[in-house]
């Protein structure tokens, strides 16, 4: 009769840390990854944070321009009006009174 062996073979055992080896690379890459994609993601939120900061101080820069054309625009047509008056003045200077 054969005696057989009790224990783990060699061939079970090299299986064994060749799948061990493969899980671990496998979750190391995942963390590895991870990782990444959070770092990627906080840079993403703070340029979406700039981007909305930019536009907001857009809106607020166009709306000061636009505030500026329209007292560019008052103030045109009041010195449009002074200058006016004083030219039907001085026309009515030189006019002769009757």
């Amino acid at each position: 009769m054969q005696h057989k062996e009790k224990g783990i073979s060699l061939g079970i055992l090299s299986i064994a840390i060749l799948s061990m080896t493969i899980i671990l690379i496998l979750a190391l890459m995942k963390v590895y990854l991870s990782n990444q994609i959070y770092h990627e993601s906080k840079k993403i939120n703070l340029l979406e944070a700039e981007v909305a900061a930019l536009k907001e101080e857009h809106s607020i820069l166009q709306m000061n321009v636009e505030q500026l054309k329209y007292k560019s625009r008052i103030a045109d047509t009041i010195f449009s009006m002074d200058e006016n008056k004083e030219i039907i003045d001085a026309t009515e200077e030189e006019a002769p009174h009757d």
